[in-house]
């Protein structure tokens, strides 16, 4: 049987559409909408910048859901790589790497352990245009984490962490570190309910032992804009330090709001707000 051209052209643009379906249903991006902006939130080329989101100690990139809707819903394209959580120089370049398959003006976004990540791996990244942190770690170069909080009470987190060896392919051996299930609540997240609590005692992923002392040796934030938001009843990381981290940066804006560590899922306006602004610059 003969097909006639236009019957072809039809058969075409039909195989085409599946095509197109198929990609958008399985694509693993987490996208926006990708229309051209002006006005305020616009980089000088009419795009919004993407935002990328970072995930600290114990958490996952769900931890961001609640943003990444509220962004989207603003029109911005959104991304959340999983942090390796494995310690600053591999995490660092992971994120450096992940960062260069942007397109476009990126405001990049750190919660917790994901601030001292962001810091090292923005450096020499023309594309980063803001730094925003979250109830984050933000050490010099040359600092850590544990070193740059020895200034400072320690929080109630330290008294509820537990240890875990654990042996690699090659023979060698590694420490994980996990907050305790029964009082991850407490020190964690103790404005969540405790149904949410247990789900995120049960899920959480750990993080490398030496992550709490590897030094960084670069920090974008001495010469990018910063934004900080600072909880209030931080139980995981001292306010004392986090409100210390954000003068230090000299930051153009510090939020401080009611919240516990895991200020992005309990109030994940208030981080969305900060994030926008940021990107409006």
């Amino acid at each position: 049987m003969r097909i006639s051209c236009k019957s072809r052209r039809n058969l075409n643009i039909v195989r085409w559409g599946a095509v197109l379906l198929a990609v958008s249903g399985t694509a693993s991006v987490v996208p926006a909408a990708t229309a051209q902006a002006s006005g305020p939130g616009a980089d000088p080329g009419g795009k919004k910048p993407t935002i990328v989101l970072v995930h600290g100690a114990f958490a996952d990139a769900s931890s961001w859901n609640g943003v990444v809707e509220r962004l989207q819903k603003n029109g911005y394209k959104v991304a959340t790589p999983a942090n390796p959580l494995r310690g600053i120089p591999q995490d660092s370049t992971y994120l450096a790497s992940f960062l260069k398959s942007v397109k476009g003006p990126i405001v990049l976004v750190g919660h917790s352990y994901g601030g001292e990540v962001i810091s090292q791996a923005a450096v020499g990244d023309d594309n980063v245009k803001a730094l925003v942190y979250i109830n984050a770690i933000m050490p010099d170069v040359g600092e850590s984490f544990s070193s740059l909080s020895a200034n400072f009470a320690p929080p109630e987190i330290t008294k509820a962490l537990k240890q875990v060896p654990f042996l690699n392919g090659d023979g060698t051996t590694g420490t994980d570190v996990y907050v305790q299930s029964d009082k991850l609540r407490q020190v964690f997240a103790a404005d969540l309910p405790t149904s949410q609590t247990n789900i995120l005692a049960a899920t959480q992923r750990p993080i490398a032992l030496s992550a709490f002392t590897d030094k960084l040796t670069g920090a974008a934030w001495r010469n990018k804009p910063v934004y900080v938001l600072v909880g209030k009843q931080d139980q995981a990381i001292n306010p004392s330090l986090e409100r210390f981290e954000a003068m230090r940066a000299n930051a153009r804006k510090t939020v401080e709001i009611d919240s516990s560590h895991v200020s992005l899922v309990s109030h994940p306006q208030a981080v969305t707000d900060l994030i926008v602004d940021a990107a409006k610059g």
